[in-house]
């Protein structure tokens, strides 16, 4: 049961994050800053690359891998291909990974790892070895992981796990997304295949640690955008509707936030082809609520409306050819309710900021606020 009071009392909020899931979203600018300064101790701004690779290989356990490789394609705008391995395997922790079989020395592999024991990521620094592929891994130092990376004289670039919270749970541990992607945007700019300089990235801690003041518990809902949207997702399921790339990233990976923190299923889609994708389930959902006007139907035996809601995001304010008109008129054709998180503009690791955190607050508002307490 979603207790929307819960949110406008700070102290109430605190207590029902067991978890520490809004400490660990509202830390996410200094768990940036970390990153940042350990991959800075671990030599990566000695670091000259002899050009761009021809294609970035990327492996992970869990989803913030595929979250980190679905924003640099996004960011990278097709400078070099990147391709997210899937792993195989009949449980998680025996998974294993396989590079392409294309893949080669003009290649690079990123390896990302919360824990650093993945035995498959380990196997997979042995392909690469064989292959003549670069291997890059952010891991905790002194793991199996990054010391085979060093083994094959690869780059071990130490994970910024959060601070003073050694046991949080990997599912838990909101921030460890920006742990994982930081180091990979400085390795990437220095490469040139985005653009992201160190002023850049301080840029985006500044941008995160300004997002935790405005959506921060002692904010009031109805000024706190990530509040307001939390309340609205209660009970709907979300159509996550985005215009552009960045934006398709960030609701892809609000969807999966949703799912892992608070259990919420949600669907995302691109506009345009979000109007007919979905177009569908707005008109069908209709169809599972009584009729309004039977005022004899059995009531206890009615099916439970399906209330969608729609959540557009977009990288910037309506621009000519936008799609966001057409997605507002058939919202309001469908009677669907929408709400919209438009970024400010800038650039586009501001707006990857922007987005990912507000939506990444709502995720634990909802789930906070959800909580079960005696």
């Amino acid at each position: 049961m979603f207790d929307e009071s819960l949110l406008e009392d700070p102290d109430a909020l605190a207590r029902a994050d067991a978890h520490g899931l809004l400490r660990g979203v509202a830390a996410a600018g200094a768990r940036v800053r970390t990153a940042l300064r350990l991959a800075d101790e671990a030599g990566l701004a000695d670091m000259r690359p002899d050009g761009r690779p021809r294609a970035v290989l990327l492996a992970g356990s869990g989803p913030e891998a595929a979250a980190v490789a679905d924003l640099l394609a996004a960011l990278g705008s097709g400078a070099a291909p990147v391709q997210l391995l899937t792993p195989t395997g009949p449980r998680p922790e025996q998974a294993r990974w396989t590079l392409p079989g294309w893949s080669g020395p003009l290649d690079l592999l990123l390896l990302l790892s919360e824990q650093g024991t993945e035995q498959g990521l380990t196997d997979l620094v042995e392909q690469a070895y064989r292959r003549g592929c670069t291997a890059v891994a952010v891991a905790p130092a002194k793991t199996p992981l990054a010391e085979a990376v060093g083994q094959v004289r690869g780059i071990a670039l130490p994970f910024a796990g959060p601070v003073g919270a050694a046991a949080v749970p990997a599912a838990t541990d909101t921030g460890a997304f920006w742990a994982l992607l930081t180091p990979v945007l400085d390795l990437i700019g220095r490469i040139g295949l985005i653009s992201a300089p160190g002023s850049a990235l301080d840029a985006v801690a500044d941008r995160l640690d300004e997002i935790a003041a405005r959506c921060g518990p002692a904010v009031a809902t109805y000024t706190n955008p990530a509040k307001t949207l939390a309340a609205e997702l209660d009970g709907s399921l979300p159509l996550l509707w985005s215009q552009g790339p960045v934006a398709a990233a960030a609701a892809r990976r609000f969807g999966t936030v949703l799912a892992t923190l608070a259990g919420r299923p949600a669907l995302a889609a691109e506009l345009p082809t979000a109007l007919t994708a979905h177009g569908p389930l707005q008109a069908g959902a209709h169809t599972l609520a009584g009729d309004p006007d039977d005022f004899f139907r059995d009531r206890v035996e009615d099916t439970e409306t399906l209330r969608l809601r729609i959540v557009l995001l977009q990288e910037a304010p309506d621009q000519p050819g936008s799609a966001a008109p057409a997605a507002r008129e058939q919202a309001y054709a469908h009677d669907t309710p929408l709400s919209e998180i438009t970024a400010p503009g800038g650039a586009p690791l501001d707006t990857a900021a922007e987005l990912l955190a507000l939506t990444d607050f709502a995720a634990a508002y909802l789930a906070v606020a959800s909580t079960e307490r005696p």
